[in-house]
């Protein structure tokens, strides 16, 4: 079977991460979310707290950029890294990471502007999620034990911080329809019917049967 990747962006609540997991249990192959953090550390060398401290979070300083990702190898002898790395240098090592999984296998990656990332690869599915505010506000309550409120200034600013990242980086809209090849909400489907949704649009789009 030709690889492919399918990559999913996704709203705070949106189940994007579950319809991922769903996608990828069906297809066996490899979903790849926070798993991207140990992967890019492991690979790199830099301890994984850095790329967890900045994780989908835009540069702080451009400046910075070319040095500490020319500096990221380089540790001094207590084994830690002797610079204070840019936001830009983490992203420049993790997409590194991203275009290296491509390459050799069938994965699912969720956020991390996967599908910028590889957006020369013709066999990538970019998707979207979103889903109603309640729903939205329903899932992150049973997962966080907390408020309605609360969850609702925790969807603002995540959203906020995940546009922010992606639009820094891929000079591309977030959540804006034409960014991606579909844009579908987990609400009227629930997360196994949008993965199967999914499924059947990337299988047209890849000329594929899964």
């Amino acid at each position: 079977m030709e690889q492919f990747v399918i990559n999913i962006g996704r709203q705070l609540g949106s189940g994007g991460r579950t319809v991922g997991e769903i996608i990828a249990r069906r297809l066996g192959v490899k979903l790849y979310d926070k798993e991207l953090i140990n992967l890019a550390a492991r690979e790199s060398g830099i301890c994984s707290e850095f790329f967890e401290k900045d994780d989908e979070k835009e540069s702080r300083g451009v400046i910075s950029t070319v040095v500490g990702y020319l500096r990221a190898p380089f540790v001094g002898d207590d084994g830690g890294v002797t610079n204070v790395l840019s936001n830009d240098a983490l992203f420049k090592i993790q997409s590194d990471v991203i275009r290296a999984v491509a390459a050799r296998e069938s994965a699912v990656f969720v956020g991390r502007c996967a599908d910028y990332i590889l957006r020369e690869n013709p066999r990538c599915v970019n998707v979207f999620l979103t889903a109603d505010d309640a729903d939205r506000i329903g899932r992150i309550r049973r997962r966080q034990g907390c408020t309605a409120e609360e969850a609702r200034a925790m969807m603002e600013r995540v959203d906020a911080r995940r546009a922010s990242y992606y639009n820094y980086y891929s000079s591309r809209t977030w959540g804006e329809a034409a960014t991606y090849h579909l844009c579908v909400s987990t609400s009227p489907l629930g997360d196994e019917g949008t993965a199967d949704f999914i499924l059947e649009f990337a299988a047209r789009k890849l000329n594929m049967k899964f």
